[in-house]
């Protein structure tokens, strides 16, 4: 494949693109979406998410939640009680973020039967190709 010359050069195209790469990766992340989902209704216990979210190490849910609390998606509150209640909260940016994953879904969910279609008819005019390699 030949390249061309352009006035955008990787390394540009890199440097803009990196700091939302990482937002993306963060916020896109299997374990990140399914935390907000399933705050998205309220404040919820650690022991709520850990038992509502399949396959989840405890390891994994702490520090997910760590993650999503730093990037400021994720409030954590702990009452003094014995023992200590904590509860996780979405921030008024986390609930942005948690419509436009819904409007996702959505979008996923009426196309997915195009997204089928297309990959079995490219699959079908590749199948020799991929036969011959």
């Amino acid at each position: 494949m030949s390249r061309r010359n352009t006035d955008v050069t990787v390394q540009v195209v890199n440097a803009h693109a990196c700091p939302v790469r990482e937002v993306l990766d963060r916020v896109a992340g299997k374990w990140s979406v399914q935390i907000l989902v399933a705050a998205s209704h309220g404040p919820i216990r650690f022991t709520e998410l850990e038992r509502g979210i399949e396959g989840i190490s405890r390891r994994m849910l702490t520090l997910t939640l760590r993650n999503l609390e730093r990037d400021g998606l994720v409030t954590r509150t702990v009452y003094p009680t014995v023992p200590p209640r904590v509860e996780y909260a979405l921030t008024p940016v986390a609930l942005e973020l948690h419509e436009t994953l819904l409007r996702l879904t959505d979008w996923a969910e009426r196309n997915r039967g195009y997204i089928a279609e297309a990959r079995a008819a490219y699959d079908a005019e590749h199948q020799p190709e991929l036969l011959d390699a």
